[in-house]
Formats: C-alpha cells, structure tokens, sequence
C-alpha cells in the first residue's frame, strides 16, 4: 500500500459513536458523519465515506476557518458535544439521536458562543451504500412556508429541516432565512450551504429518515428532544457509581453495550459497522452488524454483574423468538430482530478503509457450526438465574432443546470462535464450552429444582472432560492445546478458567499461559489470537492484536495471584480507548492506532471484566 493510502482515511480514534438503540452512526472529530445506516444498524447505508470517499456519501458540518479545540460526550449520554474557535469566534456542535420517538433523526444543532461565526455544510446522501442517488426537492412543512428538503431514492426518503442548503453550484452565501426560490428538484451530488451566527444565536439541522410512501414526517422539536434524549441516557446509567479513574471508562463501556443494543427486539449487535479490516489493506474484513449468540452472552454476563439485569431479560426474550421452534438448527448468529438469512456479498464499487477490500455486507459464517455457543447461552441464562430472575417454562424449555442440541452434535467438528475458514476440528474452547453446557443444566436440576435428564448430562459432561483432557491436553507442554489435531495455543483458552473446567491457578492453566505468552504475546504485551501462519484459519493475510484476547489475559493474571503484572497492563490497555472511552477490535501498536470494526461490543465487554478482576484482586491483597 502507497504512503498516500495510509493517511487517507480518518483515523478509527477520530471518531465518536451516536446511538438511539436502532443504528449507530460515527463522526468524525472535524464534523464529518462518515457513517450512517437508516433505520437500523445493518440497513444499507446514506453515507458511506468511512468505507470509500466523500462521494460515497456523508455529512460534514464545520466552521468556516475554524479548529476543533474538544470534544465530549455530556455526562452519562451519548450527545456529543464539539468545540470549534475561529479567527473571529467560537461555536459548540451538538449532535444526536433521540431515542424511542418511532422515528429515526440525526439532529445537529450549532450555537455561537462568542464573536461571530461561519457554519459550512457539505451533505452527500448516498442510499443503498452509494447505488441509489436521490432526487431532492423543496417542500413545504407547515403551510406557512416553513421549507425543507425531500431526498428520495426508492423505498427510502431523507428529509432534511432547518436553514436550507442548496445544490453544490449554488454557491452563494445564504442567510439562516434564505430560500433558495430557484431549487425546484435535482439529482443533487451535494448540498452545501454556509450560515453566519453572532453570539447568542444558534441553528438546527435534523435529517429524518422514512419510507418514501408514507406521508411527510413532522420534524422534531431539537430543544424538547435534546431533553429527551440526555434524560433517557442519565436515567439508564444513573445506579452506577463513577468515582475518579477508571471507572468512567466502565460505564462508557456498560453503555456503548446499551447502545448496540436494539431498544424494540433485544438483539446486541458485535459493532454498528461492517469491513473496517483487521489488517490495514488486508482482506480480513467483515460485517458484524448482527447478533452474535456468543457475543450477547457475554455482553448479557457483564451487565448480569453491574446490576443491569432488565436488559439481560430483554435479550432472554429475543433468544426465545431467534432460536423458536427451530433449536434442531441453531445458528451462531441471526439479525437484529432473528432473522436467520445474511447472505454475504460484496460492494466493489468501494475502495474500502484504507484501501482494505472487499467490502462485505452480510457474513457467511452464519452457516458455521461452532461448539461453544450453547455454552455460552446456558452460563449467561445460568447468571441471569442465579441473579433471581425467574425462570419460566419456555426459558427452561429453550435451554433443555440447547442441550438437546449439543447432544446431537457432539460428534460434530466446527469452526471454532473465531470463525475459521478453514477445515473444521475439534477446538477445545468449543469442546470445554461444551462440557459447561451440560455442567450448567445439571447444576440447574440439582440447585434449583428444574426437570431434566440430569444423569444423561452428566454422563456427556463426564465425558466431554476426560475426552478433552486426553486429546486437548499435551503432558510433554504441560498446556492445553488449539484443537485435538495440533499443539498450536490459541487465546481462547483462556476462557477455561470462565466455564469452571479448570481454576485460573490450576498448573495446567498456568502451563497454558506460559505457552500463550510465549507463541502469542508481541513485544508491546499484546495477544493475538493464534498465529495466523499454522494455515488453520483458510485465510489470507494476517490481523493485529485483538483487545480482548489481552483483556483476558489481564483477567487471567489478576485471578490467579499476578496482580501487579494485570494492573500494568490494564493501564496499558486503558490508553487505547480513544478520548471518548471507545474501543476498537484491534491495536495496531505499530502505528498506535486502533482497528477493526469499532466500537467493537467484545473489547468493551472485556475491558469490563479485565477492570473488575483487577479490582477485585487488589482488594484481597
């Protein structure tokens, strides 16, 4: 890759996540919406340029002249809050969803705060991730004159309140009042505009999405749905207590959780974004716009143990829609609502994050079969229970048919967690996941007085242990191994400790950790997840360290006496969120930057744990 493609997309860090618990696009530190995806996470996108250029769509508010000097979110949301000064004033950006209306708007609003100042626009809309140009007219919204812009591409409409902008070729500086009498309807490349504000005065722009059938929206109200907004955020995070420290990263990591969360069906989408690579340049790129069973668990766990239960019940309720009748051919992950079909493709007409190709929507390995994930499921229902939410028939029920499940496929090869591509093989993450399904179900039967063949699963999970203890454990290493078939460690193992299988100062544990650190850990401290040159992932190329494999090794550390080494490199770790407390897939400690899809639930979610076992370790010493 050229010097010019490594500096031609804006860094993963710039940018800062929005959420109203339906999509989630980001922005960039200089005003730049680079992503957004109406009306939910994995629709198609109307802006597109954090995948391309500016022509495959975005949105750009600025100040003329001007530089960012801060950026925050307002305490316990997520609006965010932009700083600019210019040569002749200063002015404050505040941009947001508001949640829970029935609609889907992203709201801008500009106040002048001193001196005078220029807001400049460039609004590319983009449908269909730039396959579908609009046709954008002027219409009127209250019958007394008030105009707005109507951007039209088949099933989809934007319409776009406030100061109007006009077609690129208009160039001519417009008043916060101007019409543009002479703007009938065009295929608009862009709309563009620049606006004064004197202190004191202020603007809003709000870009409301809608099915171009139905009758014109009435915009939002910015003042009233500001309210809402930051009243909705404060409510949902006002039980956590945020001391100095690290803490206020936890509870921007419990609520970048919430925020990938869909408020109506449950589902925990990975990321809000699809084929930020893994490699810069590379191929390794995927869309995790969905919900990962393994993923939501974990995510489920985590909020479990923050008091954040009511959230675990909502997606205990959407596993019981996704999975229904159907527990003979459970998927790994569904779409947000459960949908089951997420064909894979690609988008050629984009020069990908940093030039990272192909571009892929959807994601072929909803077909994989992978072991752990039924595991994963009864250990995160088995918190929610253990936590006094009640179980009732169908939730007992839908566990019975996972183990069912498991039962039926214990013979079965997979994929592993990390969702190879290549053969399958018996992983013994999956395969001690297993043996936690079972534990589980048992534990269940004999601790809470649920019906099951109790000694069926015992017999299984009997068997599942001596089995990995003779084909995944290698004596003459003194480790556990990737799968039965190699001697290859891989990060998931660290898991073990998490199933029960092993405690986390087991030798046999400690063995394993010896070998990780020695064939995984870089020279920074930082794992991978395997080495991607055993020729076992079916791919080409290679990835970055992956957070969180190094956040369960600080969690490993801390829970078996190595307190001081999981503080190190915890506080490590903490200086790779951005300024915004967001983080990524990976770190690219090379060019100190982040990777990956972002922000990315599983870095997050291990982040939280990493920071709990540390605390929990410096308290016992």
């Amino acid at each position: 890759m050229s010097a010019d493609a490594q500096t031609m997309s804006t860094p993963l860090e710039d940018y800062a996540l929005l959420s109203d618990m339906h999509t989630g696009p980001l922005v960039s530190r200089e005003g730049s919406v680079d992503w957004l995806c109406f009306p939910r996470f994995d629709s198609a996108s109307v802006f597109a340029a954090l995948l391309g250029t500016p022509e495959d769509g975005r949105w750009k508010l600025s100040a003329v002249d001007g530089k960012v000097v801060a950026r925050r979110y307002l305490p316990r949301t997520f609006v965010l809050e932009t700083t600019w000064e210019t040569p002749t004033g200063s002015m404050v950006v505040t941009d947001f969803l508001p949640p829970g209306n029935g609609k889907a708007d992203l709201i801008r609003r500009v106040e002048c705060i001193s001196g005078r100042v220029e807001i400049e626009h460039d609004l590319r809309i983009r449908f269909d991730y730039n396959r579908a140009k609009p046709w954008t007219r002027r219409v009127d919204l209250d019958g007394e004159g008030t105009c707005g812009l109507l951007s039209v591409a088949g099933p989809d409409a934007l319409l776009l309140s406030g100061p109007l902008l006009r077609p690129h070729e208009h160039r001519d500086t417009a008043s916060p009042e101007g019409q543009p009498d002479d703007y009938q309807g065009a295929v608009a490349d862009r709309l563009t505009g620049v606006f004064p504000l004197e202190s004191g005065e202020s603007a809003d722009w709000i870009l409301t999405w809608y099915r171009s059938h139905l009758q014109l929206p009435t915009p939002e109200d910015p003042q009233s749905a500001l309210e809402r907004t930051v009243e909705y955020w404060s409510e949902w995070s006002a039980h956590v207590d945020v001391e100095d420290g690290p803490e206020h990263t936890v509870l921007r990591s419990l609520m970048v959780l919430r925020a990938l969360t869909n408020r109506e069906t449950g589902g925990i989408v990975a990321a809000p974004t699809t084929s930020l690579p893994e490699e810069f340049g590379g191929s390794r790129n995927w869309d995790y716009r969905y919900t990962w069973l393994r993923d939501a668990s974990l995510t489920i766990e985590v909020l479990i143990a923050h008091d954040y239960t009511d959230g675990a019940m909502h997606w205990r309720d959407w596993l019981l829609r996704a999975v229904a009748g159907d527990s003979e051919s459970i998927q790994i992950m569904y779409g947000i609502a459960g949908e089951r079909q997420l064909p894979e493709s690609t988008l050629p007409h984009l020069v990908g994050y940093e030039e990272s190709v192909p571009v892929r929507v959807g994601n072929e390995a909803a077909g994989q079969y992978q072991a752990d994930v039924v595991g994963e499921v009864m250990l995160a229902l088995a918190q929610l229970r253990d936590a006094g939410r009640a179980e009732d028939e169908y939730s007992w029920g839908l566990q019975k048919n996972l183990l069912r499940f498991a039962e039926q496929n214990i013979d079965r090869t997979g994929h592993g967690i990390w969702e190879m591509r290549g053969e399958p093989a018996y992983f013994v993450h999956g395969r001690a996941m297993m043996w936690a399904a079972f534990d589980q179900g048992i534990r269940a039967v004999e601790d809470h007085g649920f019906d099951g063949p109790v000694e069926r699963w015992r017999t299984l999970r009997d068997r599942l242990h001596a089995e990995i203890m003779k084909h995944g454990f290698d004596e003459e290493l003194n480790s556990f191994t990737q799968t039965y078939s190699n001697t290859e460690v891989d990060a998931s193992l660290l898991q073990l400790p998490h199933t029960g299988f092993v405690t986390y100062d087991d030798p046999r544990m400690l063995g394993t950790v010896a070998r990780i650190e020695a064939d995984l850990q870089d020279e920074h401290g930082l794992l991978h997840r395997y080495r991607t040159d055993s020729g076992l992932d079916g791919l080409d190329g290679d990835e970055y360290p992956f957070l969180i494999c190094t956040f369960w090794l600080v969690e490993q550390y801390a829970r078996s006496g190595r307190t001081a080494d999981a503080r190190t490199l915890l506080d490590q770790l903490s200086g790779y969120a951005n300024d915004l407390g967001l983080f990524a897939e990976e770190y690219d400690p090379g060019s100190g930057r982040l990777a990956g899809n972002f922000p990315q639930a599983f870095s997050h979610l291990g982040f939280i744990r990493a920071v709990d076992a540390v605390g929990w370790a410096e308290e016992q010493s």
